[in-house]
């Protein structure tokens, strides 16, 4: 199922969401690669830019179509620690990215298979692979850990 490369471009992307952690956004990272080298990254920054759309996945996107110098990324790998939303969902298609692999299943939010299966119900890109599951123990563990902390930034306000 997974190779080396495929974790390889994980950890970038679990790399990606610490530093997201670190800046207090919901630990998200996202890598694109074509032909084995990254061509586009991201990390969620919906805080720092005050921007709903500053998702990991939207900037990788936005990085690795400018990379390439064209929005179509067919022959490209997506390499995200959570499930992508519905908003995020959406660009991959569009962007008719090939291959999406995922850490962790969002439940709320996901939209590839927790919620609803936007990438096949769709029907806008029917040639894309998901995979899931990659690093999973250790994502839930950093997602496990932004929210906790979160919560308890919250009731210490509160107080």
């Amino acid at each position: 199922m997974f190779d080396e490369n495929d974790l390889k471009f994980m950890k970038k992307a679990y790399l990606l969401a610490m530093r997201a952690y670190e800046e207090g956004e919901v630990p998200i990272g996202a890598v694109i690669v074509r032909e084995g080298s990254i061509i586009g990254e991201g990390y969620n920054q919906t805080e720092l830019l005050r921007d709903a759309t500053a998702h990991a996945e939207m900037i990788a996107i936005t990085a690795a179509e400018n990379n390439k110098d064209n929005w179509r990324l067919n022959d490209c790998t997506l390499y995200v620690t959570v499930e992508p939303c519905m908003m995020c969902t959406g660009a991959i298609s569009l962007s008719r990215i090939g291959r999406v692999v995922f850490g962790v299943e969002d439940p709320r939010m996901g939209f590839i298979s927790s919620k609803f299966d936007g990438l096949q119900e769709l029907n806008i890109n029917k040639t894309v692979t998901v995979e899931s599951g990659l690093m999973r123990d250790e994502i839930q563990e950093l997602m496990q850990n932004f929210f906790r902390e979160l919560r308890e930034r919250d009731k210490q306000n509160k107080r």
